[in-house]
């Protein structure tokens, strides 16, 4: 390993990571897709986030053991490495991972114009282009204060949703009398690919627990922090995904919904009869969220495969008054730039989903290897074998259903 007097800085507690990973999850999924979710399933939409909940929190818990084992930037390029041995494989995962957080990174940044449009009526390229410009700057401003507007912004989100549940509770109701009647618009509707479409593009919605462990060289007490934190925030998302999608499609038809581009502003909308002030600020903030923490770790991700020799030393560059990695954040911000202003937001998520889902199938096989190798580190909980045997068979399945479907 490179050997650099200038040093990350471990400053992120319980707290600080927990926040860190619900606002990756949380704005880079349910305020920007849930309409387009509900396209797919339609009424079963509710069906879609849970399958891709299941998906998600099997492989969790590898992350949550894996992270605890090796607790260094380049989380996944890390395992691979560890459990395979292969350097040429570790590094092109590496480089997956970041290509995965460039291209969400993009598509929160659509999702982002599409709140802004609320309010002001901008051309997309130019919002797009002055909110990844913003974020740079602030991922390159430092580790701490970059995760403490983070965690600020995450509060709001889960006001957010929090509110759409409140104001929407007592529709509830009237879901159940949609499915009751003859000849029922929910139940003819019906579609198992529907519902596995949508359940991929709801798996985006949970991505952002993986990325945590990119950032573990920054947290105090990693070993046990780390999967605490991981295995919470995947408990919080589901909760909050379930009920929002619940009360949005007890608000709003599915077919509705996925015409919006701020879906959350619609259903506020619905149910209350005010303008979307609130949830569509709350909105900016989730995406602007999101996009900040994608690029964060993207960045980490690159400064920890050039400490290793595996890619240039000059993206392993720590800007001193600053301590975070300068040179990679530039080329992260260019790169989500560029993506962001060539592809649209559905294809983006797709693509993102796929990239995740072979890292998730990947990641866990390299866990198998390495349980083999070293059954019971000291100082880590080790969960049971069958976890990433399972998490690599539902993630392969899954990937294998949505491409044949």
């Amino acid at each position: 390993m490179q050997n650099n007097e200038i040093t990350l800085k471990r400053s992120l507690s319980l707290s600080l990571i927990t926040f860190y990973g619900l606002g990756n999850i949380l704005g880079a999924g349910i305020y920007v897709l849930i309409g387009k979710v509900a396209g797919e399933a339609g009424y079963f939409t509710p069906l879609s986030f849970f399958i891709a909940s299941i998906i998600a929190a099997i492989s969790a818990f590898s992350y949550a053991e894996l992270s605890a084992r090796y607790p260094v930037s380049a989380g996944e390029a890390v395992y691979i490495d560890e459990g395979f041995g292969l350097q040429k494989l570790s590094l092109f995962i590496g480089l997956m991972i970041t290509f995965a957080g460039i291209v969400s990174s993009a598509t929160i940044a659509h999702g982002f114009a599409g709140y802004m449009q609320v309010f002001f009526d901008l051309p997309r390229w130019m919002m797009i282009t002055g909110i990844l410009l913003v974020l740079g700057a602030l991922a390159a401003w430092g580790i701490s204060q970059s995760v403490r507007v983070a965690s600020l912004l995450t509060i709001a989100e889960i006001s957010g949703l929090l509110l759409i549940i409140v104001v929407g509770a007592d529709q509830l109701p009237q879901l159940a009398h949609v499915f009751e009647q003859p000849q029922s618009e929910a139940i003819s509707g019906f579609s198992l690919v529907g519902v596995f479409s949508g359940a991929f593009l709801a798996f985006y919605a949970y991505i952002g627990f993986e990325d945590m462990v990119n950032v573990a060289e920054e947290v105090k007490d990693p070993q046990r922090t780390m999967p605490r934190a991981i295995l919470l925030c995947v408990v919080i998302s589901t909760f909050l995904y379930s009920a929002v999608a619940l009360v949005s499609i007890s608000i709003i038809s599915p077919a509705e919904l996925s015409q919006s581009d701020a879906p959350l502003a619609a259903v506020y909308i619905a149910a209350t009869g005010k303008a979307p002030v609130i949830i569509s600020v709350i909105g900016i903030f989730a995406v602007i969220n999101g996009a900040l923490i994608q690029i964060i770790m993207s960045t980490r991700l690159l400064y920890g495969m050039a400490s290793r020799g595996w890619l240039p030393s000059a993206l392993g560059k720590i800007a001193p008054g600053t301590r975070t990695p300068i040179n990679s954040t530039v080329l992260i911000v260019a790169l989500t730039l560029l993506f962001a202003l060539l592809l649209k937001m559905v294809s983006l998520a797709e693509l993102t989903s796929y990239l995740v889902l072979i890292v998730f199938a990947m990641v866990n096989l390299a866990l198998l290897k390495i349980k083999q190798k070293t059954p019971q580190p000291q100082g880590v909980r080790v969960f049971s074998v069958w976890l990433p045997k399972l998490g690599f068979i539902t993630t392969v399945s899954f990937l294998m259903v949505v491409i044949f479907s």
